[in-house]
């Protein structure tokens, strides 16, 4: 197939780019190096600098690359913290860049449609582990703009016949080791304990203690990109027979902020001093997605499962690379 693969310059969209090249797919990048690299794109893929603000860009890149089959969207704004700060650059941006985005492909008669969308649509659970079928609550507006973009697909699903699937990420880590994780700012936990292993940071701050969980702690679910980078090839190659689809992604079971910690410093060999601050607002206690749906139906099965071969493969890259992609 001939996929066009938005933000593939990204942490999540160049390694599933990769692997799409991999399986034998054709890929088409767009990114316009916001937060991207230049050097994550795989070689073999075309690469085009562009922002899907640019609609006649976008008509124009379609036109040159008739015969596109199919599109998985990574490019996006991904900052909760900072959406709850600028909004409008979620609320406007992310939701008119798909727009755009999906308007042109409608033009160019592209129906295949594979939106990276996130686990922030649950912000207070009712159950755990969260299937698709939990109430919507978005826990940010950057949560909010991912699912105004779901209902968009419902409507082109409707309108125009997008066969479309909304994979719903709980928290990616992981890296190959060609491709990583790195981003300015990093908020994310793993990187960021690896930093202070790497002694680019003093210490890592966990926020809040006092859960009411096993160690008190926050827990989440970790979630390999490479079983993401599956999913989506997966979800891609099955939208003919499936037509609509939503999936929670994870691995089904939650870790502590201090069993991260810990796993990594056995990992790393690193003390890995830690402090503990207090809670962050909004915060919820333990997020753990049910992913029976996608295994039922598509077979997907994550392949890693357990903490440390996620921190271990996690530390290569970051070990090889101090500097990210500058090195």
């Amino acid at each position: 197939m001939k996929i066009l693969v938005t933000g593939g310059a990204g942490y999540i969209g160049s390694i599933t780019s990769a692997e799409l090249v991999r399986a034998g797919h054709e890929v088409i990048v767009i990114d316009n190096l916001y937060q991207g690299h230049r050097a994550a794109v795989p070689a073999e893929a075309v690469f085009i600098e562009a922002d899907l603000a640019d609609r006649r860009t976008l008509s124009n890149i379609f036109a040159a690359y008739p015969g596109i089959d199919g599109i998985m969207h990574f490019a996006s704004y991904t900052l909760v913290g900072e959406s709850m700060e600028k909004p409008f650059l979620y609320l406007r941006d992310n939701v008119a860049n798909a727009a755009n985005l999906l308007e042109a492909a409608i033009a160019a008669g592209v129906r295949r449609f594979i939106l990276s969308s996130t686990a922030n649509l649950f912000d207070q659970p009712e159950r755990i582990p969260i299937a698709e079928n939990e109430r919507i609550v978005p826990g940010s507006p950057y949560g909010e703009s991912k699912f105004f973009i779901e209902r968009m697909l419902h409507w082109m699903a409707r309108i125009y016949g997008m066969r479309y699937a909304c994979l719903r990420y709980f928290n990616a880590c992981g890296d190959t080791p060609n491709r990583g994780e790195d981003h300015d700012p990093e908020t994310h936990l793993i990187p960021i304990v690896l930093q202070v292993a790497l002694g680019q940071r003093p210490y890592v701050t966990i926020f809040g203690d006092d859960y009411p969980t096993r160690d008190g702690t926050c827990v989440r679910d970790y979630i390999h990109v490479l079983d993401l980078a599956s999913a989506h090839i997966l979800a891609m190659e099955a939208l003919d027979r499936l037509g609509e689809r939503r999936y929670n992604l994870g691995n089904g079971q939650g870790f502590t902020v201090r069993e991260v910690i810990e796993t990594a410093r056995k990992v790393t060999g690193h003390p890995i001093p830690a402090v503990v601050g207090p809670r962050r607002p909004g915060d919820p206690a333990v997020l753990v997605a049910s992913s029976e749906t996608i295994r039922a139906e598509l077979g997907w099965q994550p392949r890693f499962t357990d903490l440390e071969s996620i921190i271990a493969s996690a530390w290569e890259w970051h070990r090889t690379h101090p500097n990210g992609y500058d090195d």
